[in-house]
């Protein structure tokens, strides 16, 4: 958020970036836009902007991890923590080598439950500034407070609550091994939808006016991501 101040680039627009390059790319933008109600021109810059470090971890991190004679372990969590894109983790991760792309899926997987934290807690924000502007333009009154609980709820999208679910089916044994190429297989086609959806509603106008701000925190925040990935395994006697 610091690093957006300085850019002066705005709040919806970094806190898409911050959460594509923290959590977990795409999914983490999805799961945040209707919460903070962020304009298609956000969502595809965004996005733009972690495809484009995706691609980039793609190539450069092996090399990185070669360099600094990172063990499969080692390379593992550090794709599992530093890259974008689950997809992007497992196809960094599988150039360096087998033991890595197995590290880096738990990790990832792992990261990627962050989501549900950073929606709930960013649906409480929302939920109080909005209550903040109705009570200062009188459209409530001080029971605002008292249905500041339900306004949560209601901004919390609706398909984490069914990722949920589908977890603990899954883990009870109600969904097979077998369904799960199925699933899979579904998830993606509908992915590809909504990303296919937001590209149609793009406003390119409004992204060329939003200049190059944006991709310069994206690549700042990746850089960051990726170094304090190294660094908190050298503390802890990981490399």
């Amino acid at each position: 958020m610091g690093i957006g101040r300085l850019l002066r680039v705005s709040s919806a627009l970094r806190t898409l970036i911050g959460v594509g390059t923290g959590i977990c790319g795409a999914s983490a933008i999805a799961a945040v836009t209707p919460v903070i109600g962020a304009v298609s021109a956000d969502v595809a810059y965004a996005m733009s902007t972690i495809f484009l470090c995706n691609i980039a971890a793609v190539f450069v991190f092996p090399l990185v991890g070669h360099a600094l004679g990172l063990s499969q372990h080692a390379f593992g969590v550090f794709a599992g923590t530093a890259v974008n894109d689950t997809s992007s983790v497992v196809a960094t991760a599988t150039v360096y080598g087998r033991q890595a792309t197995d590290t880096a899926v738990v990790v990832k997987l792992v990261r990627t439950l962050m989501i549900i934290p950073i929606v709930v807690g960013l649906a409480g924000l929302e939920a109080r500034r909005t209550s903040r502007e109705q009570v200062a333009s009188g459209v409530v009154t001080g029971r605002a407070g008292g249905v500041r609980g339900f306004r949560v709820f209601r901004l919390v999208p609706w398909f984490l609550i069914g990722f949920l679910v589908v977890v603990l089916l899954r883990t009870l044994g109600v969904l097979p091994a077998a369904a799960a190429p199925g699933f899979s297989t579904a998830a993606t086609f509908l992915i590809t939808v909504a990303l296919a959806a937001i590209g149609v509603s793009t406003d390119f106008g409004a992204l060329r006016r939003a200049g190059f701000r944006p991709m310069l925190l994206g690549i700042a925040l990746w850089v960051l991501v990726a170094g304090t990935s190294l660094g908190a395994q050298a503390v802890f006697g990981l490399l």
